[in-house]
C-alpha cells in the first residue's frame, strides 16, 4: 500500500463517534493526509480536546466539531447539513459510534437492548440516507466499524453482537442500492487496545495481559492506529473495485483454532 493509492488530500469526511478511542484515531490520520474532517460526537469533553489537539498542529483550519446523538435523526440531519455548509461537499462518511452492554440476558432490560441497537445499527442507517445524496454526487464512500463480535461471542453480549452483524448486513446491502456511485465497506476490529493515547496517560493505557496479546498470531493486540489504517485504504483510490466487503483486523485471532487445555 502506497501513499499515493491512500491518499484524499482535500476530500472531506464526516466521522460519527470521531472523539475517541478508533474514532479519534481515524479522525487524526485524515487530518494528517490533509483530509478536511467533520466530527460527530456525543462526547462535547473529548470533542474539545480533539479541537485543541488539532489547534496545536495547524490543522484547526480543517476540522469542525458537532455535538450529538447519533440515534437522534434530527441530530444526524444537521451534522450532515453542517459538514457540506462548512466545506462545501461531503466525500466520505466512516461510522464508528457504538457503545455495548455486558450484561447476563435475564438483567438485559428492554431499554438498554433498544439502546445498543440504536446507536450501533439505527445510528448507521441514519448517517448513510442522510448523507447518501452528497457522496453520491462526490462518488464517495462509507466504512462502518463493525466487530468481531458478529462472528463470535462471549458470554452476555447479545446486544453488542447482535447490532455489530445487523451492521454488518446493513454495509453490505447498502454496498448494493448505492452502487456504483457510493462504495460501501466494513472494518471489523477485535481486541484494540482503546483509551487516552498521550504519553503521560500510558500507564492508564494496558487493558490486557501478556497472554492475551501472545496468544495473536500478529504477537500483539491491536491499537486505534491499526483501524485507521484500514479505513484509509478502504476509503481511498486505491480500493476502487472495493465495495460490500468486511476487513477483519484482529491480529489473526479468528483464524486461530483455540481449545481448552
Amino acid at each position: 500500500m502506497t501513499a499515493a493509492s491512500t491518499s484524499t488530500d482535500g476530500r472531506v469526511v464526516l466521522i460519527a463517534g470521531a472523539a475517541q478511542g478508533i474514532g479519534r484515531a481515524v479522525s487524526e490520520e485524515r487530518l494528517a493526509a490533509g483530509a478536511c474532517v467533520a466530527a460527530l460526537d456525543a462526547d462535547g469533553a473529548a470533542l474539545a480536546d480533539l479541537d485543541a489537539r488539532a489547534r496545536a498542529r495547524g490543522e484547526a483550519g480543517r476540522l469542525w466539531t458537532v455535538e450529538g446523538d447519533v440515534a437522534d435523526e434530527a441530530a444526524v440531519a444537521a451534522a450532515v447539513a453542517g459538514a457540506v455548509a462548512r466545506f462545501g461537499r461531503l466525500d466520505a462518511l466512516v461510522v464508528v459510534a457504538g457503545i455495548g452492554a455486558f450484561v447476563p440476558l435475564a438483567d438485559l432490560d428492554l431499554a438498554t437492548w433498544r439502546r445498543v441497537l440504536d446507536v450501533n445499527l439505527t445510528g448507521a442507517y441514519l448517517l448513510a440516507r442522510a448523507a447518501e445524496p452528497h457522496l453520491a454526487a462526490a462518488r464517495g464512500a462509507i466504512v462502518t466499524i463493525g466487530s468481531t463480535r458478529a462472528h463470535q461471542s462471549e458470554p452476555h453480549g447479545e446486544a453488542y453482537a447482535a447490532s455489530k452483524g445487523g451492521l454488518l448486513a446493513l454495509t453490505h446491502a447498502l454496498a448494493v442500492s448505492l452502487g456504483p456511485a457510493v462504495r460501501v465497506n466494513a472494518v471489523s476490529p477485535g481486541w484494540i487496545e482503546v483509551g487516552d493515547r498521550r504519553p503521560a496517560a500510558a500507564a492508564r493505557l494496558v487493558h490486557h495481559s501478556d497472554a492475551d496479546r501472545e496468544q495473536h498470531p500478529a504477537g500483539r493486540v491491536g491499537v486505534p492506529e491499526d483501524v485507521a489504517a484500514a479505513v484509509a485504504y478502504l476509503l481511498s483510490d486505491g480500493a476502487g473495485f472495493v465495495t460490500g466487503q468486511e476487513l477483519v483486523v484482529d491480529g489473526g485471532m479468528s483464524v486461530r483454532m483455540r481449545y481448552v487445555e
